[in-house]
């Protein structure tokens, strides 16, 4: 073996060691640079979420307490899966097994309850605009915060079941030393499919479909009786827009989580058929992460509070005391 070949392994002083990637260095660094500012956006917005909803009283709801569910695993992602993934760009994994096992663990767990919370949301969005009466005594903060639990336990659970031989043997697909890779045979990849993609956006899809044919029928209905509007009407249609504009929100935040997750899961069914290249596998796995970039961004858009949380957070108002107490909703 000589020098240049030498130089391409991962571990020169092994036989089994794996090629790193040969690209151009213009081209990596351009990577890196790229990757880099999505992870960091990534954690630092998603942060934000978490201390806006975790600090204020006022936003201890049971809507915004499944967005904060969900933008822990944005924040998850963006901590931990991302740096990951930069590693990997280069083709080498020097940190064991036993890490590579996590790493793909986290990786299946996190998604696989970013999706439960979607459709906690989509059932909660259900709840408030189409039975509305009784929206206060069946989704109560108690109730919510068991179905989160719940919803992170059966993902875990999921998960393992899914990779239960692969992190009893983490190695067992490695083609040579320095490689971290995991395969999912067809069995446990249909049902994965089904549990984590197929079931849970069809539920969605048909939730918020009724969702906003109840709600365009809502806002036609208070058109038409304008007239002789009480205080107290008018209260109960502002509370009635309000969570209808909840809904439009959420309803563009699992509009994203489609765009961005059908091509990873659209090439997980094209993997299985080996009609798709490997190679191609990153750019549909860092598509489904930017996801969780894209979701506080949509925030930032349609809700007034966050941004109004955000001035209070860069000016320092949230280290005053009882700034917990702050009105943060716009009137």
């Amino acid at each position: 073996m000589d020098d240049h070949e030498e130089a391409e392994l991962c571990f020169p002083q092994l036989n089994t060691s794996c090629r790193k990637a040969m690209r151009p260095q213009s081209e990596s660094m351009l990577v890196y640079v790229l990757l880099s500012f999505v992870t960091i956006i990534t954690v630092v917005l998603n942060l934000l979420v978490i201390i806006c909803i975790s600090h204020f009283r006022q936003l201890h709801t049971t809507t915004n307490l499944l967005v904060l569910s969900l933008a822990v695993a944005d924040f998850l992602v963006g901590f931990l899966q991302m740096p990951v993934e930069i590693l990997l760009y280069k083709g080498c994994w020097a940190l064991g097994g036993f890490i590579c096992a996590v790493n793909f663990f986290l990786g299946f767990h996190i998604i696989s309850a970013s999706v439960g919370n979607m459709v906690l949301i989509a059932i909660d969005r259900y709840i408030a605009i189409c039975d509305p009466m009784f929206y206060s005594t069946r989704v109560t903060l108690k109730r919510v915060k068991l179905c989160i639990f719940l919803c992170w336990i059966l993902s875990a659970v999921h998960t393992s079941w899914i990779l239960r031989d692969f992190l009893m043997q983490p190695d067992r697909y490695n083609s040579c030393y320095g490689e971290c890779v995991v395969i999912v045979n067809y069995v446990e990849g249909v049902v994965d499919l089904v549990v984590t993609f197929f079931a849970p956006i069809t539920v969605i899809i048909v939730l918020y479909i009724r969702v906003f044919v109840v709600a365009v029928s809502q806002a036609r209905a208070m058109r038409s009786h304008v007239t002789a509007v009480t205080v107290q009407r008018s209260e109960a249609v502002k509370v009635q827009k309000s969570e209808i504009k909840a809904a439009r929100t959420l309803g563009v935040v699992v509009v994203v989580f489609l765009l961005c997750s059908s091509p990873y899961y659209c090439f997980t069914v094209a993997a299985e058929s080996s009609s798709t290249a490997a190679s191609s596998a990153a750019i549909q796995i860092w598509l489904l992460y930017c996801n969780s970039s894209l979701n506080p961004i949509i925030y930032a858009f349609f809700y007034p509070w966050f941004r109004k949380c955000i001035k209070h957070i860069v000016t320092l108002q949230i280290l005053q005391p009882h700034s917990c107490d702050t009105n943060i909703l716009e009137k």
